[in-house]
Order: structure tokens, then sequence, then C-alpha cells
């Protein structure tokens, strides 16, 4: 799933308007505070123990970072709009809704009602932008501009928007952590700067620098939950599961149990291929918040992967219904036509699929609907097609797209290509013990009878690889029965009734009850009978019959 840093909150410690009291100013400094660190419940209920400007819009921002647009703008729109941070605050609400344009109406009539001298409102406004899915930062960076030369100096707070803004442009990194540098520098205890540079380096794969601004933080403040959440990600991508499950673990405990928590456990659970586990947590999600987005799109995502596909099928078509326009991401499209030609819908599957390759402008993302078109071709029998998109996915040199490519040749029985494509394999990847024994099956293929002995050389090989150093037995077993059961037909059809034997005592060592070796050691180890008519017995690799 992809994540989006601006969207998680900032703690504004902004000085509150005049006229506010001391208890309510304390009141959201909490509310920001448990926004920051994800407990939304307790910031909830501090935010309507009283009834003020300043606690409803904090409410509005609650509900904002819970992607529940329609409950943020109705309390921002509840703020009033006759005050500077009203204006802000009606801003707001029509950024929630996706108005841009008369969003920043409202702001510039907050900046001019203030004559652009209040650093306050402009910071206010730029966390707006930061806040917010809007990709167009340039007016956020021109308030930006003007709060600092009013501050004279840098703000922790505002350099954290500044970074969350450029955070809205792909190529924004660097003037986004140059901000969080200067907001430690500002403030050298702001937990929260420290969070916002390690989201930024596990983002860019700079795993030891996310670790050590990630712990500081958490050594700043122990109790700040999102750094754990990022610490997860970080494991994660490093491909040290166990800590990242931990990690996790931590972040939940700390932030608290709810059903946005348990959708983010969900969400982890899923990248790290945890289907069914995650298919439970989706589900207590959905019995407590039926209309979570991101837990409807999971699910049927979870039920592919779990083998339901008729059941994902219902929960696409579902997801597809209530989902916004511009809330589909091209994940959806593949699962969907995956789903659909899982289901015994390929046609329509394939129609989608071709559709999103065809919206698609990243190149990466079109490789893999590519990929995900050929595998809907394959669940239809339509190997021609499929082969079509492997052999162009293949030029790459991509050993993965090559074996994909000839595992179609050979299911479409087009064996002699098959074997090519995999002799490439062996040739590029020597130690690489699946391709020989697909491609001794695209020889056997050539040679079903097993006189010429095509596949001989492969399946010796995968024998051979089986009893390197370090081979795991457990994953070899099933191929060495093929692979033995295969030359014990062979050497018999030879005359070499002893190395047959051989063959069919190794089948049974690896699988007891293979009734096809055990009746063909009967035959091999049988005395000679006396008969006045011939009678011919003929090994095969399965039980055998008697003419």
């Amino acid at each position: 799933m992809s994540f989006k840093p601006w969207k998680q909150s900032l703690l504004a410690a902004l000085a509150l308007m005049a006229g506010t009291t001391a208890a309510t100013a304390q009141n959201v400094q909490k509310a920001q505070r448990a926004i920051e660190v994800g407990r939304y419940n307790e910031a909830r209920a501090l935010l309507r123990s009283q009834d003020s400007p300043e606690l409803i819009y904090e409410l509005g921002r609650l509900y904002q970072m819970r992607d529940m647009p329609d409950s943020a703008a109705f309390y921002f729109n509840k703020v009033g709009n006759t005050t500077p941070m009203g204006m802000v605050a009606a801003g707001r609400a029509l950024l929630a809704k996706g108005q841009v344009a008369a969003a920043e109406a409202q702001f510039d009539a907050a900046a001019k009602a203030t004559k652009n001298k209040d650093a306050k409102i402009l910071t206010m406004i730029a966390q707006a932008y930061a806040e917010a899915d809007t990709k167009d930062m340039g007016k956020a960076q021109s308030y930006i501009t003007t709060a600092q030369a009013l501050n004279k100096k840098d703000e922790a707070e505002l350099m954290v928007a500044r970074g969350d803004v450029f955070l809205h442009s792909e190529k924004g990194g660097g003037d986004a952590m140059s901000s969080f540098d200067r907001a430690i520098a500002a403030n050298p205890s702001y937990a929260q700067a420290y969070y916002k540079k390690g989201v930024l380096n596990v983002r860019s794969r700079n795993f030891n620098a996310a670790r050590e601004t990630l712990s500081k933080a958490i050594d700043l403040d122990p109790s700040y939950a999102p750094a754990y959440r990022e610490l997860a990600d970080m494991y994660y991508l490093a491909g040290q599961y166990d800590l990242a499950l931990k990690s996790i673990q931590k972040y939940i405990e700390l932030a608290e149990k709810s059903p946005t928590t348990d959708a983010q456990y969900a969400a982890f659970l899923y990248k790290s291929k945890k289907y069914p586990e995650a298919l439970t947590e989706v589900t207590k999600v959905l019995q407590a918040d039926p209309s979570n987005l991101t837990m409807n799109r999971l699910r049927p995502y979870l039920l592919y992967e779990t083998g339901d596909f008729a059941g994902a099928a219902t929960a696409m078509d579902t997801y597809m219904k209530m989902a916004p326009a511009d809330k589909i991401i091209p994940e959806d499209y593949s699962y969907q036509g995956r789903i659909l030609a899982r289901a015994g819908r390929p046609d329509e599957g394939i129609k989608v699929i071709q559709k999103a390759i065809q919206t698609q402008t990243d190149p990466e993302k079109i490789t893999e609907l590519r990929r995900d078109l050929a595998t809907a071709y394959t669940t239809k029998k339509d190997y021609v097609n499929a082969a079509s998109i492997y052999s162009q996915l293949a030029k790459t040199g991509d050993l993965t797209d090559q074996f994909r490519l000839a595992t179609v040749f050979s299911a479409g029985k087009m064996y002699t290509r098959a074997d090519s494509v995999y002799n490439i394999i062996n040739t590029a990847k020597p130690t690489y013990a699946p391709a020989y024994l697909a491609r001794a099956k695209a020889n056997a293929g050539l040679d079903p009878d097993a006189k010429k002995g095509l596949a001989k050389p492969s399946y010796e090989k995968y024998i051979e690889l089986s009893k390197a150093e370090g081979a795991d037995a457990a994953k070899f077993r099933e191929g060495l029965v093929e692979a033995y059961g295969y030359l014990g037909v062979y050497n018999f059809q030879q005359g070499d009734k002893a190395a047959a034997l051989g063959n069919f005592q190794q089948v049974i060592a690896l699988d007891p009850e293979n009734k096809g070796a055990q009746n063909n050691i009967e035959i091999l180890t049988a005395k000679p009978k006396t008969a006045t008519k011939t009678r011919t017995t003929t090994v095969k690799k399965g039980p055998v019959k008697k003419k």
C-alpha cells in the first residue's frame, strides 16, 4: 500500500488566539499531542470536553487524519469564518472536500485579514496544505516564505510543515530533509522532527539513518508510537521480519487499540504476506467500521490470496462501487483483473487490466500489469497471447520472466520453444534446480514414452543439485520422486533392469506409498514363470497393466 508521510498529524504547538482560556489551551495541546501519536479516541474525548473554536478546529484535524472528510468538513465549518482562524478552518473544510480553488480564496482572506503579518495564521495555512492530499504546493510555499520572514529565524513547527509540503512532490525529498534538519537545529528536543526525518529516510531506503533518527525520536519520547510504526516498515523493507513484527506490535500497544490501529496491523500483515492472519484483522475492523475504505480494498486482495476467488470477486465489486474515482489505485485494477480471471470471468479480467495499462504512467506499474495480463490469458488457456507478453518482458533479461515464458510454452505444449528458454536459464543460473526440473518436464513432453531419454540430462542434474551441500531435502523431495521415476522407466526400456530397479527403490525411499514404483519393483523382481503362452510386461511410471 502507498504511504503518504504528510498524512501524519503535525503537533502545531501554536500559541492560541487571544481570549483562549488556560484550560482550553491545555486541552488543545494535549489533544494535538494525542493526534500526533495516533491516540484518536483520547484526543476526541479531550476535544469534546468543551465547546470552543480551538477545540472544534482540532476535531476537524482529527477526522481529517482519520480519512473522514465529511466529518472533518463538518467540524471545520462549525468554527465559523468571521475570524482569521475561522477562515483557515473554512479553507480546510473545502480542502477536505477537494475544492482547492475555493479553499485558496479562504486562506487568502485569512492572510489578508492579518495583513500577512501573523506568522501563526500563515503557519496554520501551511499546515492545512501539508495535511491535505493537494498536489500543487506553490501557494503553501509562498505562505511559508512569508512566515519565515516574519519569524526572522527558523521555527521548528513551521520547518516541519515546510518539510511535509515538499513531500507532496515526488522530487521534493531533498528540500524536505533540509527542512527537518532545520527543525532539529531550531529545537534539538523536538521528537516529531526526528520522526519526520526518519520517515523520509525509510522512504529513500537509507535504513541506517532511518534507524538512528527514529530511535532518537523514541529516546526523546518513549511513548512516540508512530516511530515504532516506521521502524516496522524499515525492518520489513530490510528483510528483518521478526524485528518488523515486534515494532508494529509495540506501535499498536502505544497508539491505542482501535479500528484504526487494527487496520494498520492488518495492512502490515498483508505486506508481510501473512494473508490468513491479515484477513482475520480486516474482518474485525469491518465489523466495527463497515465503510473503512482501506479495509474494503484489502478484503478482496486477501480473499484472492487465500484462494476464495468467488468471495474475492464479490468483495471487489463492493469495493469498486464504494471507492471514489480518485481513491482507486493501480493495484486495485491489477487485483480486480486477476480475481475475475480466477473466478471464471477471464475476459472481464483481461479488459480491466488492459484498461489499467492504458491509464498507467509508471513504467514499473505497467510492467506489473502486463504480467497480470499474461496471467489472465494463461488462466483462460490462451497461451499464445500469454507467451507474446512474456516474450516482450523477457527481452530485458529478467530470468523470472524467462521462466514464466518457458512455463507458458510448456503449458501450451510448445515444448521445443520451452526447452530453448530453459536452456538460457540453465546457462545463466546453473545451480537453479527448479529450472532443470521444469526443463525435464518439457523434454518429457517431447518424448512421452521416455524412449529417447530427452529428459534424462535435466533430471540427472536435478538429482545432482539435490545432493549439494546445504540443499534443502524437503524442497527436492517431490521433484526427486519424479526424476527417479522417469529414470527407472528409461533404464528399463534400455534393457538395464538393475539400474531401473535402483531408481524405483529410490522412489520408495522418498515416497513409501507410491503405487507405481511398488508395482514396477514387483515386476522387476518377480521370478520367471513357465507358461504355454508368452506374456509381456511393461514398466511404466504408474501402475502396470499386464497384457
